[in-house]
Protein backbone atom coordinates (compact mmCIF):
# COMPACT_ATOMS: atom_id res chain seq x y z
CA UNK A 1 0.00 0.00 0.00
CA UNK A 2 3.12 2.27 0.98
CA UNK A 3 3.92 2.29 -3.10
CA UNK A 4 -0.03 3.18 -3.79
CA UNK A 5 -0.02 6.10 -1.25
CA UNK A 6 4.09 7.00 -3.13
CA UNK A 7 1.95 7.16 -6.52
CA UNK A 8 -0.64 9.18 -5.19
CA UNK A 9 1.91 11.72 -3.96
CA UNK A 10 4.22 11.89 -7.00
CA UNK A 11 1.02 12.28 -10.00
CA UNK A 12 -1.94 14.15 -7.65
CA UNK A 13 -2.66 16.78 -5.29
CA UNK A 14 -4.75 14.08 -3.26
CA UNK A 15 -3.91 14.49 0.57
CA UNK A 16 -1.52 11.82 1.74
CA UNK A 17 0.60 11.84 4.84
CA UNK A 18 3.72 12.19 5.00
CA UNK A 19 4.36 9.68 7.29
CA UNK A 20 2.62 6.71 5.20
CA UNK A 21 5.65 6.94 2.68
CA UNK A 22 8.84 8.27 4.52
CA UNK A 23 10.42 4.92 5.05
CA UNK A 24 9.87 4.10 1.38
CA UNK A 25 13.26 4.57 -0.83
CA UNK A 26 12.63 6.10 -4.27
CA UNK A 27 14.52 3.03 -5.53
CA UNK A 28 10.93 1.45 -4.77
CA UNK A 29 9.06 3.49 -6.59
CA UNK A 30 9.37 1.66 -9.37
CA UNK A 31 8.02 -1.52 -8.20
CA UNK A 32 5.04 0.10 -7.75
CA UNK A 33 4.17 1.22 -11.34
CA UNK A 34 1.31 -1.17 -11.17
CA UNK A 35 -0.78 1.42 -8.82
CA UNK A 36 -0.55 3.86 -11.59
CA UNK A 37 -3.81 2.93 -13.49
CA UNK A 38 -5.43 3.10 -9.77
CA UNK A 39 -4.41 6.45 -9.36
CA UNK A 40 -5.82 7.41 -12.78
CA UNK A 41 -9.03 5.53 -11.55
CA UNK A 42 -9.04 8.12 -8.37
CA UNK A 43 -8.31 11.28 -10.67
CA UNK A 44 -11.34 9.95 -13.22
CA UNK A 45 -13.59 9.27 -10.57
CA UNK A 46 -13.21 12.92 -8.87
CA UNK A 47 -13.78 14.19 -12.57
CA UNK A 48 -16.67 12.17 -13.27
CA UNK A 49 -18.58 13.53 -10.12
CA UNK A 50 -17.65 17.43 -11.15
CA UNK A 51 -18.92 16.35 -14.27
CA UNK A 52 -22.33 15.25 -13.09
CA UNK A 53 -23.31 18.15 -10.98
CA UNK A 54 -21.86 20.52 -13.27
CA UNK A 55 -23.87 18.95 -16.07
CA UNK A 56 -27.38 19.12 -13.76
CA UNK A 57 -26.67 22.56 -13.23
CA UNK A 58 -24.79 24.36 -16.68
CA UNK A 59 -25.67 21.73 -19.40
CA UNK A 60 -22.51 19.45 -21.20
CA UNK A 61 -20.14 22.01 -22.89
CA UNK A 62 -20.04 23.94 -19.59
CA UNK A 63 -19.72 20.73 -17.20
CA UNK A 64 -16.83 19.03 -20.06
CA UNK A 65 -14.49 22.62 -19.19
CA UNK A 66 -15.28 22.10 -15.84
CA UNK A 67 -14.16 18.32 -16.06
CA UNK A 68 -10.71 19.45 -17.66
CA UNK A 69 -10.24 22.15 -14.78
CA UNK A 70 -10.90 19.78 -12.35
CA UNK A 71 -8.51 17.19 -13.76
CA UNK A 72 -5.52 19.83 -13.68
CA UNK A 73 -6.50 20.86 -9.99
CA UNK A 74 -6.34 17.14 -8.75
CA UNK A 75 -2.97 16.56 -10.28
CA UNK A 76 -1.63 20.06 -9.34
CA UNK A 77 -1.40 20.59 -13.41
CA UNK A 78 1.70 18.16 -13.31
CA UNK A 79 0.95 16.68 -16.59
CA UNK A 80 0.11 19.55 -18.43
CA UNK A 81 3.28 21.49 -17.05
CA UNK A 82 5.38 18.70 -18.63
CA UNK A 83 3.09 18.73 -22.04
CA UNK A 84 4.45 22.45 -22.59
CA UNK A 85 8.00 21.60 -21.43
CA UNK A 86 8.27 19.39 -24.05
CA UNK A 87 6.35 21.15 -26.57
CA UNK A 88 8.92 24.12 -26.45
CA UNK A 89 11.68 21.83 -26.38
CA UNK A 90 11.31 19.31 -29.46
CA UNK A 91 9.42 22.33 -31.40
CA UNK A 92 12.14 24.90 -31.03
CA UNK A 93 14.51 23.55 -33.50
CA UNK A 94 17.69 23.20 -31.69
CA UNK A 95 20.05 20.45 -31.17
CA UNK A 96 19.49 18.20 -28.55
CA UNK A 97 21.30 19.86 -25.32
CA UNK A 98 19.99 22.92 -26.16
CA UNK A 99 16.00 21.25 -26.14
CA UNK A 100 16.77 19.58 -23.03
CA UNK A 101 17.91 23.12 -21.31
CA UNK A 102 14.48 24.66 -23.12
CA UNK A 103 12.72 22.17 -21.33
CA UNK A 104 14.26 23.16 -17.49
CA UNK A 105 13.54 26.51 -18.18
CA UNK A 106 10.36 27.11 -15.84
CA UNK A 107 9.28 29.68 -18.25
CA UNK A 108 6.69 28.89 -20.88
CA UNK A 109 7.30 29.58 -24.62
CA UNK A 110 5.06 29.87 -27.71
CA UNK A 111 4.64 26.37 -28.59
CA UNK A 112 3.99 25.14 -25.03
CA UNK A 113 1.33 27.74 -24.13
CA UNK A 114 -0.41 26.49 -27.78
CA UNK A 115 0.38 23.27 -26.45
CA UNK A 116 -1.63 24.17 -23.34
CA UNK A 117 -4.86 25.91 -25.50
CA UNK A 118 -4.57 22.89 -28.03
CA UNK A 119 -4.94 20.29 -25.71
CA UNK A 120 -7.45 21.92 -22.60
CA UNK A 121 -9.46 23.11 -26.00
CA UNK A 122 -9.56 19.78 -27.54
CA UNK A 123 -10.02 17.56 -24.27
CA UNK A 124 -13.13 19.88 -23.72
CA UNK A 125 -14.69 19.14 -26.78
CA UNK A 126 -14.65 15.72 -27.16
CA UNK A 127 -16.14 15.47 -23.65
CA UNK A 128 -18.94 17.61 -24.63
CA UNK A 129 -19.36 15.22 -27.88
CA UNK A 130 -19.55 12.04 -26.24
CA UNK A 131 -22.28 13.68 -23.29
CA UNK A 132 -24.18 13.18 -27.03
CA UNK A 133 -23.98 9.82 -27.70
CA UNK A 134 -25.51 6.78 -26.28
CA UNK A 135 -23.09 5.50 -23.81
CA UNK A 136 -23.05 9.51 -22.78
CA UNK A 137 -19.33 10.94 -21.28
CA UNK A 138 -18.86 9.61 -18.03
CA UNK A 139 -17.27 6.38 -18.70
CA UNK A 140 -15.00 7.79 -20.75
CA UNK A 141 -14.12 11.01 -18.41
CA UNK A 142 -13.35 7.70 -16.02
CA UNK A 143 -11.09 5.53 -17.88
CA UNK A 144 -9.07 8.15 -19.94
CA UNK A 145 -6.87 8.66 -16.69
CA UNK A 146 -6.28 5.03 -16.13
CA UNK A 147 -5.60 4.35 -19.49
CA UNK A 148 -3.22 7.52 -19.99
CA UNK A 149 -1.59 6.05 -16.98
CA UNK A 150 -0.98 2.17 -17.57
CA UNK A 151 0.56 3.43 -20.97
CA UNK A 152 2.99 5.81 -19.33
CA UNK A 153 5.12 2.66 -18.65
CA UNK A 154 5.69 2.67 -22.31
CA UNK A 155 7.95 5.69 -21.67
CA UNK A 156 9.36 3.65 -18.82
CA UNK A 157 10.30 0.19 -19.59
CA UNK A 158 13.72 -0.38 -21.55
CA UNK A 159 14.05 3.58 -21.99
CA UNK A 160 17.11 5.73 -21.53
CA UNK A 161 16.83 8.41 -19.10
CA UNK A 162 17.70 11.78 -21.31
CA UNK A 163 19.28 13.64 -18.75
CA UNK A 164 21.75 13.19 -15.83
CA UNK A 165 19.18 13.43 -12.76
CA UNK A 166 15.66 14.16 -12.46
CA UNK A 167 12.29 13.08 -11.06
CA UNK A 168 11.56 10.81 -14.26
CA UNK A 169 14.71 8.78 -13.10
CA UNK A 170 12.74 7.65 -10.49
CA UNK A 171 11.15 5.33 -13.23
CA UNK A 172 12.72 5.48 -16.79
CA UNK A 173 14.40 2.02 -17.29
CA UNK A 174 14.01 1.21 -14.08
CA UNK A 175 10.72 -0.64 -14.01
CA UNK A 176 10.94 -4.97 -14.86
CA UNK A 177 9.43 -6.65 -17.95
CA UNK A 178 6.73 -7.92 -15.51
CA UNK A 179 5.71 -4.51 -13.84
CA UNK A 180 5.45 -3.20 -17.34
CA UNK A 181 2.87 -5.70 -18.69
CA UNK A 182 0.72 -6.15 -15.18
CA UNK A 183 0.13 -2.32 -15.21
CA UNK A 184 -0.51 -2.45 -18.88
CA UNK A 185 -3.02 -5.52 -18.01
CA UNK A 186 -4.62 -4.17 -15.36
CA UNK A 187 -5.14 -0.75 -17.33
CA UNK A 188 -6.85 -2.24 -20.17
CA UNK A 189 -9.18 -4.38 -17.94
CA UNK A 190 -10.66 -1.38 -16.11
CA UNK A 191 -11.10 0.36 -19.17
CA UNK A 192 -12.99 -2.35 -20.51
CA UNK A 193 -15.01 -2.95 -17.50
CA UNK A 194 -15.53 1.03 -17.09
CA UNK A 195 -15.88 1.83 -20.56
CA UNK A 196 -17.15 -1.23 -22.81
CA UNK A 197 -15.95 -2.59 -25.78
CA UNK A 198 -15.52 1.12 -27.11
CA UNK A 199 -13.30 1.80 -24.53
CA UNK A 200 -11.36 -0.87 -24.85
CA UNK A 201 -10.70 -0.34 -28.64
CA UNK A 202 -9.92 2.75 -28.10
CA UNK A 203 -7.34 2.42 -25.91
CA UNK A 204 -5.59 0.15 -28.24
CA UNK A 205 -5.94 2.49 -30.80
CA UNK A 206 -4.02 4.95 -27.98
CA UNK A 207 -1.60 2.70 -27.15
CA UNK A 208 -0.19 1.74 -30.74
CA UNK A 209 -0.14 5.60 -31.18
CA UNK A 210 1.86 4.98 -27.63
CA UNK A 211 4.72 3.43 -29.62
CA UNK A 212 4.90 6.43 -32.25
CA UNK A 213 5.26 8.87 -29.56
CA UNK A 214 7.95 7.22 -28.09
CA UNK A 215 9.95 6.79 -31.12
CA UNK A 216 9.64 10.52 -31.98
CA UNK A 217 10.69 11.40 -28.65
CA UNK A 218 13.60 8.99 -28.85
CA UNK A 219 15.29 10.45 -32.28
CA UNK A 220 14.80 13.65 -30.80
CA UNK A 221 16.54 13.71 -27.41
CA UNK A 222 18.03 10.45 -27.06
CA UNK A 223 15.56 9.57 -24.25
CA UNK A 224 12.92 9.92 -22.02
CA UNK A 225 12.43 12.57 -19.19
CA UNK A 226 9.96 13.48 -16.32
CA UNK A 227 8.38 16.07 -18.97
CA UNK A 228 7.97 13.60 -21.62
CA UNK A 229 6.43 11.60 -19.50
CA UNK A 230 3.74 14.19 -18.38
CA UNK A 231 3.38 15.20 -21.48
CA UNK A 232 2.54 11.67 -22.56
CA UNK A 233 -0.20 11.29 -20.07
CA UNK A 234 -2.19 14.64 -21.53
CA UNK A 235 -1.38 12.46 -25.21
CA UNK A 236 -2.66 9.42 -24.01
CA UNK A 237 -5.90 10.94 -22.64
CA UNK A 238 -7.04 12.87 -25.43
CA UNK A 239 -6.02 10.22 -28.14
CA UNK A 240 -7.63 7.75 -26.19
CA UNK A 241 -11.03 10.08 -26.44
CA UNK A 242 -10.76 11.12 -30.07
CA UNK A 243 -10.33 7.27 -30.42
CA UNK A 244 -13.11 6.73 -28.53
CA UNK A 245 -15.49 9.31 -30.52
CA UNK A 246 -14.29 7.88 -33.74
CA UNK A 247 -15.26 4.12 -32.59
CA UNK A 248 -18.64 5.48 -32.11
CA UNK A 249 -18.57 7.81 -35.34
Amino acid sequence: MKQLFAAMQFLTRLPVPARWTADLPLSSYARGVMWLPVVGLMVGTLCALVFILAQRLFGAPVAAFLTVMANAMVTGAFHLDGLADTCDGIFSARKREQMLEIMRDSRIGTNGALALIFSVGLRTVALASLAGHPLGALPFIIAAPVISRALITVLMYRQRYARENGLGNVYIGKISGESFALTLLIGMLLTLLIAGLTGALAALIAAALSFIYRAKINRTLGGQTGDTLGCGVELFEWLFLLAALGVMA
